[in-house]
């Protein structure tokens, strides 16, 4: 299988929230979209025949789980990250993110305090503050050219604050730190000692660069399934999102009940029959595909660093370990972050995230999507060279 990545697709009038909603936001047609966290390449043909012989059925009723979904999950788990697991620990929802939100009210009470980092996803503290709970956001070290756990503060903050939940990110979004499994021992053992039960958002696990490995959180020791589940999708990975399914592995018996019970008074354990489909199909044949998407997003990430560096070296990127995501930080410009802006949309014509909605550490920060032809990021990097170099 040979992927043409750097194929351009027009995805405008599509319903596409990454381009078509451009206009609606900042008034603009011209605008270069390097933000919304999915890529423009086509999803693996295997995965696109399987949703198409479906299709050609005519028939959309109602579907059940079928075990040949649990087979290809157990086995692209249990291959890829030595991580067994049981039909009865996959539990299924819409996404990552109204697992979060189950998760937190399966977990915690009204006004409970929860712990994430900052920077980190957005939605983690918006579903936190969504819910009825307290956020509380330990800041990353930013060290030897990467992001580091802040264990003295975090564990401060567990004391004093009293609290339940912690909610992490590996790899992380958006620094696209992949998390050494010593580092996940040390935080898991903190979370241990204080009894806070662990969320760990996993849905970038397959986009992990060479020679970094992706560890899952229920690997790093036998009891860490005790207290902790796994929230994680293929939607991510195969550029599937629009398709709506995502799992969380939970093995401990108690946990996995309360989780289940929240999702049945809510019906987030409802799926698409595309999202059961698909699912299946991208665990089942999309591994090629993914060894060629990696191979070009490394390269897009070390251009991006290089050209950066050469044409623009006040603007610094920490080089991500796994994501298809690059955080930069302008703050040498000294510009404030609504001038930062004004002036990459007005001026440059080119979309990034703002750092800024990552927390309080991500002020004078963009995240760029690197998922994108080459072209395209080639094009959206000059923009912005001409205005910042």
């Amino acid at each position: 299988m040979m992927t043409d990545f750097d194929r351009q697709y027009s995805r405008l009038g599509t319903a596409s929230v990454k381009w078509d909603s451009i206009r609606e936001t900042y008034g603009k047609d011209d605008l270069i979209p390097l933000w919304v966290a999915d890529m423009d390449f086509m999803a693996p043909r295997p995965v696109i025949k399987a949703l198409q012989d479906y299709t050609e059925k005519g028939i959309f009723g109602y579907s059940v789980f079928p075990d040949s979904l649990y087979d290809a999950i157990i086995d692209w788990e249990q291959t890829r990250y030595d991580y067994p697991l049981k039909k009865e620990e996959i539990l299924f929802s819409p996404g990552v993110v109204p697992s979060i939100g189950v998760a937190i009210q399966a977990y915690t009470a009204p006004g409970d305090t929860v712990l994430i980092h900052d920077p980190v996803y957005h939605p983690f503290a918006n579903m936190v503050k969504a819910n009825g709970r307290v956020v509380s956001a330990s800041p990353l070290l930013e060290q030897n050219g990467h992001f580091e756990m802040d264990l003295a503060d975090m564990e401060a903050r567990i004391k004093a604050e009293n609290i339940k939940l912690f909610i992490l990110c590996n790899p992380h979004n958006p620094g696209g730190r992949v998390w050494l499994r010593e580092e996940l021992l040390a935080v898991g053992r903190l979370c241990q000692k204080y009894g806070v039960t662990v969320v760990a958002d996993e849905i970038h696990q397959d986009l992990v660069f060479a020679p970094h490995r992706h560890v899952s959180f229920h690997t790093v020791a036998p009891d860490f399934a005790d207290f902790s589940i796994i929230l994680t999708a293929a939607t991510k990975t195969f550029n599937l999102a629009g398709i709506k399914n995502s799992m969380a592995y939970i093995k401990n018996a108690e946990l996995r009940r309360t989780f289940h019970q929240v999702q049945e008074m809510t019906e987030q354990a409802t799926i698409s029959t595309f999202g059961l489909i698909g699912t299946e199909a991208a665990y089942r044949y999309g591994e090629p595909w993914l060894t060629e998407l990696l191979a070009y997003l490394a390269e897009n990430s070390r251009f991006t660093h290089d050209f950066l560096t050469e044409k623009l070296p006040r603007v610094t990127m920490m080089l991500p370990e796994g994501t298809y995501l690059a955080w930069l930080d302008f703050s040498q410009l000294g510009l404030t972050d609504a001038q930062l802006q004004k002036r990459l949309v007005e001026e440059a014509g080119v979309v990034l995230n703002a750092g800024t909605i990552f927390g309080k550490q991500g002020n004078g920060h963009m995240r760029l999507n690197l998922a994108c032809p080459k072209e395209t990021l080639t094009a959206g990097l000059e923009r912005i060279a001409a205005v910042f170099g």
